[in-house]
This record gives structure tokens, sequence and C-alpha cells, in this order.
């Protein structure tokens, strides 16, 4: 599997609504199969999951979801937005560094 892991959609908008009220750094990335920026993102995204512990990180495939995309207005896969409560605090296209993608996770943090 060329993303490392399973690349799912596990993006609700009752877990995203359910999240930001419970005050939660949340971690939204859009996603595309064919997209090898994604799957860079994706085995960086599955060492975050263990690393950010108290994180909620929700995936959903662009091109599949438009619902979603329109909602959060994300316009391209490979979106990173993180979200502490009902507030966003970043939003970031294309980082396939780790360090980079760690960052704009701490700032919900």
């Amino acid at each position: 599997d060329v993303f490392g892991f399973e690349k799912t959609t596990n993006f609700t908008f009752e877990k995203f609504e359910k999240a930001k009220l419970d005050e939660k750094t949340i971690v939204i990335n859009a996603w595309n199969q064919n997209c090898m920026t994604c799957a860079k993102q994706s085995k960086i995204f599955a060492s975050a999951v263990n690393d950010f512990k108290n994180v909620e990180f929700l995936f959903y495939e662009q091109t599949k979801y438009k619902e979603f995309a329109n909602a959060l207005n994300i316009k391209f896969w490979t979106t990173i937005v993180v979200y502490k409560g009902q507030n966003e605090i970043g939003r970031k296209i294309g980082l396939v560094k780790k360090e980079d993608i760690y960052q704009l996770i701490r700032k919900g943090i």
C-alpha cells in the first residue's frame, strides 16, 4: 500500500461538531487516492496519530466528499486544517515535511 497505512475517510459532521464542543484539537486532512503528496502526508499522519494522543484526526477523500470540502471551504487535496474547539487555528496546503506538519498540529494544542 503506497500510503503506508490505510487512507480512510473517518470524517463526519457529527464527529467534527462533537470535537469542537469538547474543545478538542482537531486536525482535518483532505486527500486524494492517486496523489503522491497525500501519500507522503499519510505516512506522517500515521506517526502523528500515535504522537498526539489527545488530538482528533479526521480524514476524507476530497473528490468523493464534496459536501465536506464545501462546508470546510477546502478547495485542494493535501489541505491540512487545525482547529482548537470552535476556532480555526491554521490551514496549509501541500506540507510534506514531518516537522512542518507537527508544527501546524502543535498550534492547536
